[in-house]
């Protein structure tokens, strides 16, 4: 456990702008820009889109991440593992957001974040389900409860090891069947499916962002999968993921799904300069680092060559 840093009872004006910056960070979003990019396309594909409500979705959906950073800052704080991590172990795409660790928010300024954003998304939520589908309630709920409770108690799936597929099914399927939901009144096995080898990417995004924190993370407590199987085997697991996600878009077409979604094949390349880079040095931070980036840009072009799939399908 770590030792809380003394912090004032509120930052300056131009410090909490910053840190409010760091959780809102529009790049934030990229993962559930994905996922919803996917399930609009998808829905495009069925119908014409009703762009309003796809911006008011893009709305709430973005609240929820902002809320789940900020959460995520105070228990990854309280526990340690933030204060934990060394000036070498940070990366672009890891080691949390730092808003407290850096002194740009106060712990009581951090929770109120949390808290007007989740408020925020959850009367974006109740609005929709009023005004589109009750059964976007139910989804809505289920995204909510896995952001605030990956990171904080009791259930702290990212610290027990079930961080992985929570992402995995919140930034494939969850996310995708909901922006579908909203334009279409139900959900099909269409966006589901198309999602769900997205939802892996993503996955391996977290994966390979668990790399530098490794040791922090067990100094503190937080059990990820990779502190659990050692930088060398989870290097291998990483690989094994990344080979799953794109059989499973090989597969896709025997599901249901147009074949032209075989556009996502156009993130193969990154993809195995990923894994060629974290594999060769699991240890090596200059090399995890660049395969962090790699991954992402994996992931955002899975969702750019399926979506156009799916549309021109």
């Amino acid at each position: 456990m770590g030792t809380a840093l003394p912090f004032p009872e509120s930052a300056t004006s131009r410090d909490f702008q910053a840190g409010l910056w760091r959780l809102a960070d529009p790049k934030i979003s990229l993962a559930s820009a994905a996922s919803m990019l996917v399930g609009a396309a998808a829905a495009f594909h069925d119908g014409p889109l009703a762009l309003g409500w796809l911006a008011l979705t893009v709305l709430g959906i973005f609240c929820v991440e902002v809320a789940k950073n900020a959460s995520g800052e105070v228990v990854d704080y309280d526990s340690g593992t933030d204060l934990a991590v060394a000036p070498e172990e940070r990366s672009p795409f890891s080691g949390g957001k730092r808003v407290m660790v850096d002194g740009l928010l106060s712990r009581r300024e951090t929770v109120a974040i949390a808290a007007a954003f989740y408020g925020a998304a959850i009367l974006v939520g109740l609005l929709i389900t009023f005004a589109r589908s009750a059964d976007v309630f139910w989804l809505a709920l289920a995204g909510v409860l896995l952001a605030y409770f990956y990171h904080a108690g009791p259930v702290r799936l990212s610290y027990r090891g079930f961080g992985e597929a929570a992402v995995a099914l919140a930034y494939g399927p969850l996310i995708a069947a909901g922006t579908y939901l909203v334009q279409r009144g139900e959900v099909t096995p269409l966006p589901v499916v198309a999602s769900i080898p997205l939802g892996v990417l993503i996955a391996a995004f977290l994966w390979i962002n668990e790399f530098p924190d490794a040791r922090a993370d067990r100094d503190a407590g937080k059990r990820t999968l990779v502190v659990r199987l050692g930088r060398d085997q989870a290097a291998t697991a990483f690989a094994a993921i990344v080979v799953a996600a794109f059989a499973l878009l090989g597969v896709l077409p025997a599901f249901g799904v147009p074949p032209a979604a075989w556009l996502g094949f156009i993130a193969a390349p990154t993809a195995v300069m990923a894994v060629r880079g974290l594999c060769s040095d699991p240890e090596d931070m200059a090399r995890v680092v660049p395969a962090q980036g790699l991954t992402l840009l994996t992931f955002v072009l899975y969702a750019v060559g399926v979506a156009a799939g799916l549309a021109l399908g």
